[in-house]
């Protein structure tokens, strides 16, 4: 069978294709209405990559939002990051959504996208926003992930959770840095292959379960695991808020992480950080020649003393992103539960600004209204 009809840049002269069936959206109109009031909960099922079937043809179906965009190609390792090779299509011309399918791909594909700003002349290489993993640091590259094949064993602690969550159950929490929590080996030994990794997902569920419940807690509480790109943010820098760090292993490797401390008896709490995203120009800030996810104005959009940006809550589709990524993880990855970081900062405007350097509620002044 001949593979689909890759959909074409809106305008290009490239489009004499009528004879070719069409690649059908992975989107419906409910999916964009949704999407457009942020109340898409499971919108990562349909933006980033997914591993798709259409017309007996298996490839890989790419989606992103860049309402700014002048047009946007899918680069990597597949096409040699060339940017003229798989052009995406303006599939929701009011909210920006684009989208392609790109026959022949699989699991395991590296790829950014290449967007052409409407504005300044603006182009730049970025990661997707809900990409499901990442390249080990320094590099960057998105990759396609099908983290739908791990076969769950947890659900005894499933069935159990609701009683042994409740407000007056007891509750020890252990909180642990899994960068830092054991490295491989433990002393250093001169020579030795390994000379003090980082332990991966898969070695550290047998080891923190042991230590854990020794010490008779109940649950873990990891620092964030979502992607980020400097080591010593502790994670609280995130670039990936749908993917495990690389650092650690693969996104299947974090799930058989929680699976095995769930078959142990043990709750898993993540940190979470909606409150702010580094700058890394890779990732999240100016996506699309504009400032998409985060505020224009530095007064609500920059936190100078961390070097951060802050996330536009005000925008629905921004809304959607972040409280998707939090359903994410209780779904996908079975996590019981959140806590948010840096909330304060996302209450009070002023936070960490002097006067000047803020702009009040729209309801009052620092006197009344600060949130």
């Amino acid at each position: 069978m001949s593979a689909p009809l890759l959909p074409q840049q809106p305008g290009s002269d490239t489009n004499n294709n009528s004879h070719k069936q069409e690649v059908p959206s992975i989107f419906s109109d409910f999916d964009f209405y949704l999407f457009g009031q942020g109340k898409h909960f499971r919108l990562y099922e349909k933006m980033g990559a997914h591993p798709r079937v259409v017309n007996g043809v298996e490839g890989v179906n790419f989606a992103v939002w860049a309402p700014n965009a002048r047009s946007i190609s899918v680069i990597g390792d597949f096409n040699s990051w060339n940017r003229s090779a798989n052009m995406m299509e303006l599939r929701h011309q009011e909210l920006g959504v684009w989208e392609i399918f790109i026959p022949g791909l699989q699991v395991g594909a590296l790829y950014k996208y290449s967007i052409y700003s409407r504005h300044n002349n603006y182009v730049a290489d970025k990661i997707d926003p809900y990409g499901f993993a990442f390249e080990l640091r320094p590099n960057t590259a998105s990759i396609v992930q099908d983290i739908k094949r791990h076969e769950w064993q947890d659900a005894t602690w499933l069935e159990q959770r609701p009683k042994r969550q409740e407000l007056n159950a007891p509750m020890s929490v252990y909180e642990v840095h899994l960068g830092s929590w054991r490295h491989v080996p433990e002393r250093h030994v001169p020579g030795a292959a390994e000379e003090d990794r980082f332990m991966t997902y898969r070695e550290l569920a047998p080891a923190l379960t042991e230590y854990v419940k020794a010490h008779g807690f109940t649950h873990i509480e990891l620092l964030p695991i979502t992607e980020f790109p400097f080591d010593g943010s502790w994670g609280y820098q995130c670039t990936g808020y749908y993917a495990p760090t690389s650092r650690f292993g693969t996104p299947e490797d974090f799930q058989y992480f929680v699976d095995f401390i769930h078959q142990a008896g043990i709750g898993i709490i993540l940190d979470w950080v909606p409150s702010h995203f580094p700058k890394d120009g890779h990732a999240l800030s100016y996506f699309d020649g504009t400032h998409l996810y985060e505020y224009p104005d530095p007064r609500k959009g920059e936190h100078k003393e961390w070097g951060t940006y802050v996330f536009d809550y005000g925008r629905s589709e921004v809304r959607n992103f972040l409280i998707a990524s939090a359903l994410f993880w209780l779904r996908e990855y079975h996590i019981d539960g959140l806590r948010v970081d840096a909330v304060a900062s996302m209450l009070y405007l002023d936070y960490l600004r002097d006067s000047g350097e803020w702009i009040p509620n729209e309801h009052g002044g620092a006197n009344t209204w600060r949130r």
